[in-house]
């Protein structure tokens, strides 16, 4: 007589590496993102540090391990704990995440281009973008109808649970948009250059327009619900991605763009990558002091590590590479230094996050599952927010 066996019993077969991967959720992806922009940043920076280039490459190969080790936790995730995947998919905290595995992927492949082919070559870089970047493109168009729709139909949100979170996977195509220019020189002369060079300008129109329609959403609520829920400040800062990343995406076109469309195109794009670029960083820099200084309070209040922490990293990498770009295009130093000093600023946030996400990962803090609620709400003496 065979009898089932025990939900329980089950569970304790698994093997130990795929039990510790239940709780790992897309969100992990940012490390890879945050890791890679380091690397991309730094090596276009307008210093002549001898040794930088090299450092920068030893952070993307980071990168590129980080990015591997992950997609085989997330294949063991979906393969032992289904029931949680599908949960995070219909969770509208989680689901927006999956925006950062497109980018993730993007994000290692361009800096194979940058600053990874000067350690695996060349020819493999180029090999290796394709190979992400096509994946990256392909992940990130699906989750940018996918997450809105599930929000749509199956998720139960509402204004006040709008947060810069939903910005994720609407940014997703902008990566692309800003990274597929560095492929366009590795494509034959002709039609295939430029079909790829306005499909990436397709996809700058994507992001922008949808991320105009989100944005005023997530700062009514700010506005009018006030300061979010202290783990979740950090998040101000994704803001900055899809302004840093238009930015540099505009500058890549006009880097491009000679040879591959016709001459008035050309100068349209160069002109554009001034016009558009100069008002955006500067709304992204405002915006920069707003999260800073709702940052400065949340931590006065009591906010501690949390993987939002990784929020501090690729958004504000993006405004080193859009401030790198409107100093190749304008010729102005000051966007040379804006781009030094927010590189700082990166270097500090990425070395902080990763520093408190190994320490929770040896402890085993941030792989545990959530804690159980109180029974009861403490006891207050004044009315918080």
């Amino acid at each position: 007589m065979v009898t089932a066996a025990h939900p329980l019993t089950r569970a304790t077969a698994r093997p130990p590496h795929a039990r510790t991967v239940r709780h790992l959720g897309p969100n992990w992806y940012a490390s890879v993102m945050g890791t890679a922009i380091v690397a991309t940043a730094g090596s276009a920076l307008p210093l002549g540090i001898p040794g930088l280039r090299g450092v920068c490459a030893a952070v993307w190969a980071l990168s590129l391990a980080l990015l591997l080790t992950l997609l085989i936790a997330r294949a063991l995730h979906w393969t032992h704990h289904a029931d949680q995947a599908r949960a995070h998919l219909l969770d509208p905290a989680m689901a927006p995440f999956y925006g950062c595995l497109a980018m993730a992927l993007l994000a290692v492949g361009g800096g194979a281009m940058t600053v990874g082919r000067d350690w695996i070559g060349p020819h493999n870089a180029v090999v290796l973008d394709a190979v992400l970047f096509s994946a990256g493109t392909v992940v990130g168009l699906a989750s940018a109808v996918a997450v809105p729709y599930l929000m749509a139909v199956r998720q139960k949100v509402d204004a006040a649970d709008a947060s810069p979170v939903w910005l994720l996977p609407l940014v997703a195509p902008m990566v692309s948009a800003a990274l597929g220019p560095l492929l366009v020189p590795h494509l034959p002369a002709g039609q295939a250059r430029e079909t790829l060079l306005l499909a990436c300008l397709a996809m700058f129109g994507v992001s922008l327009l949808a991320t105009l329609m989100m944005l005023p959403v997530v700062f009514g609520r700010l506005i009018t619900g006030g300061p979010l829920p202290l783990a979740l400040t950090p998040t101000l800062f994704l803001v900055l991605g899809p302004l840093g990343q238009s930015t540099t995406a505009v500058g890549k076109f006009a880097d491009v763009a000679p040879g591959v469309v016709p001459a008035p195109y050309t100068e349209g794009f160069e002109v554009f990558a001034v016009l558009y670029g100069v008002p955006v960083m500067g709304f992204a820099l405002l915006w920069f002091g707003l999260a800073t200084a709702h940052v400065v309070r949340a931590r006065r209040n009591g906010m501690r590590f949390a993987m939002t922490w990784w929020a501090f990293t690729f958004p504000v990498g993006t405004c080193v590479t859009g401030a790198e770009a409107l100093g190749r295009h304008t010729g102005l130093p000051v966007y040379d230094w804006l781009a030094v000093g927010l590189y700082v600023v990166l270097v500090a946030a990425w070395g902080t996050a990763a520093v408190h996400t190994a320490r929770g990962l040896v402890s085993g803090e941030l792989l545990a599952g959530p804690r159980p609620a109180p029974l009861a709400p403490r006891p207050t003496t004044a009315r918080t927010r």
